[in-house]
């Protein structure tokens, strides 16, 4: 088998405009299904030329002829998929965040493990080739010392009353949508794990949702980490690594694809600064890799314990939301 035949859980935006896409220009991969609750589904599948629709996500489960499933569903149903695909002996791609709580994510890592299916999370802008040169740049001491990583990723959410962004019980608000990202590629970046946080919101009345977050992070290694994540404000996805003697900013950090998939680094250092262009299609680079480790039996790069980790971030930044004070990540 040379290609992993791939089937789609939901009709959701992302999977339609995004993924789905690139499982198309994917030299390892082909899209056999897609399902959804309902009829519709069966116009979606031949507007976008897709051989299979099922009516539920059962079915489409049980098709044997498929290898792998991507779930783009709402935060809240995440897990439950999951188990469901594993089960039925299917590869999984989750979207972000693949859970809301640290002991959702470890369970389903856990089941994934214990039927012998591989499990990523979907940051795609992490298989973008612009971070691993960042880290180049960080390891060749052209910076210096790294002592402060700051990460921003924020858009103006309009049309909120109909936004499941906005449903407290679905996973809603900005720190689980936008903000683990920029924990994500602090952890990533850093190659250090935060152990303290403290984190500040503004949530809205009537959701209840974090509509802003604000956060602070010290890491294991020493190293001192900011965030912002947002609903509320004009669209950045950009993180700043600040040495002893420069700096690297990275504009498009979690979306280069809204630039044609050119990424951008630029360094400032003693009086010089100097641009760095890189290409990358995030989410054709995205189905490779995890179709690749499906077809070689490799780890994909995003692992279940990083994963794991993310969340137990993000579970320490809503306590700290909560109690107004510094918590310990456990």
């Amino acid at each position: 088998m040379d290609k992993i035949r791939w089937g789609v859980l939901s009709t959701a935006n992302i999977a339609q405009t995004q993924v789905i896409p690139a499982m198309f220009r994917a030299r390892n991969a082909e899209v056999v299904a897609i399902s959804s609750r309902g009829s519709k589904v069966h116009a979606i599948a031949s507007a976008l030329n897709i051989p299979k629709a099922y009516e539920s996500y059962e079915e489409l489960l049980n098709d044997p002829e498929i290898d792998a499933v991507y779930i783009p569903l709402p935060n809240h149903l995440h897990k439950e998929w999951v188990y469901k695909a594993a089960r039925q002996g299917k590869h999984i791609l989750c979207e972000k965040p693949a859970a809301l709580t640290s002991i959702e994510a470890a369970e389903m890592v856990v089941v994934c493990r214990e039927q012998n299916v591989k499990f990523m999370e979907g940051f795609m802008y992490q298989l973008h080739p612009q971070h691993e040169r960042v880290k180049e740049i960080i390891a060749s001491g052209e910076i210096g010392n790294l002592k402060l990583i700051k990460s921003s990723h924020s858009f103006n959410l309009e049309n909120r009353d109909y936004d499941i962004r906005m449903e407290k019980d679905m996973g809603g608000g900005s720190l689980y949508d936008v903000g683990c990202y920029s924990i994500q590629v602090i952890r990533h970046i850093s190659g250090a794990e935060p152990v303290e946080v403290h984190a500040i919101a503004e949530i809205d009345p009537k959701s209840g949702v974090d509509m802003s977050t604000y956060g602070y992070l010290k890491l294991d290694n020493g190293l001192t980490a900011t965030f912002d994540c947002s609903f509320d404000m004009t669209e950045r996805n950009e993180y700043e690594i600040v040495g002893t003697k420069g700096t690297i900013k990275v504009p498009l950090a979690f979306r280069p694809d809204t630039s044609g998939g050119i990424g951008s680094i630029i360094v400032e250092g003693s009086g010089i600064t100097r641009e760095e262009k890189i290409y990358g299609d995030i989410y054709r680079l995205e189905v490779e890799h995890f179709s690749a480790a499906i077809l070689n039996n490799t780890s994909p790069v995003i692992t279940g314990q990083s994963t794991i980790n993310n969340m137990r971030v993000i579970e320490a930044c809503y306590q700290s939301i909560r109690t107004g004070s510094f918590v310990e990540v456990k």
